[in-house]
């Protein structure tokens, strides 16, 4: 340390004003620097509180949950449940009326005592009518089958066609 002072103050007052001017330049560099990464942290921080509560909210409610939950599903009928097939297999019939429908299986989700089977519909050129018919039905099959998502949009070459697409789901109680 003392042969860097001793270089120091041997050095002409222009050069001592520019090695100055350089440690300054890069201390401001390297606290700027800092300040980003003490704000993302703080975000970060603030985001992982918000979501440890909410995540405590949840768990605090475990048994209200799962008493819900059970009771939903003792009444439920699993005789009236869909497998997968079967969910396709109604799809394409309720979808009878419609022009090219198109049904794709999405990866089941499964619990203890369900599994929820999901098939991605979409449906092009047709007439809302139609759609309509097709919404209906499967409303009828509800809480065994239900619209998740859907989406429709016009067709740009014939306003009076309709473009759809529909997250379907079913849920199968497993015994």
């Amino acid at each position: 340390m003392k042969a860097v002072k001793a270089y120091f103050l041997n050095l002409f007052l222009r050069e001592k004003l520019l090695f100055v001017a350089f440690v300054l330049a890069i201390a401001v560099w390297w606290f700027s620097n800092l300040a980003g990464r003490t704000a993302r942290f703080a975000g970060d921080f603030r985001q992982t509180t918000k979501t440890i509560a909410d995540q405590n909210g949840w768990l605090a409610r475990r048994n209200e949950i799962e008493t819900a939950s059970k009771r939903a599903i003792s009444q439920l009928d699993p005789a009236r449940t869909y497998d997968s097939t079967r969910l396709q297999s109604e799809i394409s019939t309720l979808s009878a009326g419609l022009p090219d429908p198109d049904i794709e299986p999405r990866p089941d989700q499964r619990a203890d005592q369900f599994t929820v089977h999901s098939v991605q519909f979409s449906v092009h050129r047709a007439d809302f009518v139609s759609l309509e018919r097709f919404y209906l039905e499967v409303s009828k099959l509800s809480p065994y089958i239900n619209i998740e998502e859907c989406s429709i949009n016009v067709d740009p070459a014939n306003p009076a066609q309709l473009d759809s697409s529909m997250q379907i789901s079913s849920v199968e109680i497993v015994k």
